[in-house]
């Protein structure tokens, strides 16, 4: 893949069709077109294979020029669909991305776009991601393809892929970043009111997501308790007193509908809470006091004893969009 620029502009082709969702395109479409307010340089495209009207997941219509005579492009995206795969990745597709992909110096897919770069052989021997709930599919359909299935997206060579939906904004922010900087990056993720926190090798699961829902309103009222005073000491008793059982009953609920005791949901909340703070750019002082923590020494063996590095280091790590992606 070569780099062709028109101009000072760098071309974004993204390729849609009946059926794409349509966040997996507009989202990154904003990210580049609200860079350029802050020293980006890009010219969006929107395509399709034929060209004329697409039809998207919210039933809006969508006018695309046709992938035929489009030119080339500095990054082509994919996006995805709603469609469980493999019924949108028609023939007339798969062609089209074929083509661009021999005119353009980064590829990328958004979700279930992997599936069309995959049919086209275009992620044979690579690295990829989808939507987690695509993942075992794409690689039992594709073995040649080293499916990440928990990565919010993923970087091998001059080819990318995103998981679901909001993911396709954290790529392209990553792409901005590495034709702009992380300043150009930094300042296009405030202007859209998003974090620029998360970097490629994230899970796809939040730890607030991970774990069983509460299944009832007392635990429910125990687990919302806990999220929004982080601040207080909380113990088994204090949580328990406020829902008016015991602490031993209480217990009893946590394992049998979360699969853990209340100190090991107040533990993890504090850590979620002081990693979304430390993304967010807090101090490790600021986050252990947003989190709860006693002291920042004390979040400090905390983190080290969950994910082996100091909260200082993960904050690095993780300051950036290019962290871990790849």
């Amino acid at each position: 893949m070569q780099i062709v620029r028109s101009g000072a502009r760098r071309r974004i082709g993204i390729v849609v069709f009946d059926g794409v969702k349509m966040l997996d395109f507009t989202g990154p479409a904003e990210v580049f077109v609200e860079a350029n307010q802050f020293g980006g340089d890009y010219e969006v495209v929107v395509m399709s294979p034929s060209g004329g009207d697409v039809a998207t997941s919210v039933g809006v219509r969508v006018s695309t020029d046709p992938v035929s005579g489009s030119g080339r492009f500095d990054t082509v995206m994919i996006a995805g669909s709603e469609i469980a795969p493999p019924l949108f990745v028609t023939p007339e597709l798969i062609a089209a991305v074929s083509d661009l992909a021999g005119r353009t110096r980064r590829l990328a897919s958004v979700c279930t776009g992997s599936f069309v770069l995959a049919q086209a052989g275009l992620l044979d021997g690579r690295s990829a991601t989808t939507h987690w709930k695509f993942t075992a599919d794409l690689a039992h359909r594709f073995p040649a393809v080293r499916v990440d299935s928990d990565a919010i997206y993923v970087r091998d060579g001059d080819v990318y892929s995103s998981a679901g939906v909001v993911a396709g904004i954290d790529l392209s922010l990553s792409l901005v970043e590495e034709d702009h900087g992380a300043e150009v990056a930094r300042r296009t993720a405030q202007g859209l009111l998003v974090y620029m926190q998360r970097g490629g090798g994230q899970s796809q699961f939040s730890s607030s997501l991970s774990g069983p829902p509460p299944r009832t309103s007392l635990v429910r009222r125990a687990t919302d308790h806990v999220h929004a005073n982080l601040h207080l000491p909380h113990t088994v008793a204090s949580i328990a007193e406020h829902v008016n059982v015991s602490a031993r009953q209480l217990t009893r609920l946590f394992r049998d509908e979360l699969g853990t005791t209340p100190a090991g949901f107040v533990a993890e909340a504090r850590f979620a809470m002081a990693r979304d703070k430390l993304h967010a750019g807090f101090t490790v002082t600021a986050a252990a006091h947003a989190a709860g923590y006693g002291s920042a020494e004390v979040m400090r063996r905390a983190f080290v004893t969950r994910i082996g590095i100091s909260p200082r280091k993960y904050q690095r790590r993780f300051s950036s969009t290019r962290a871990a992606a790849g």
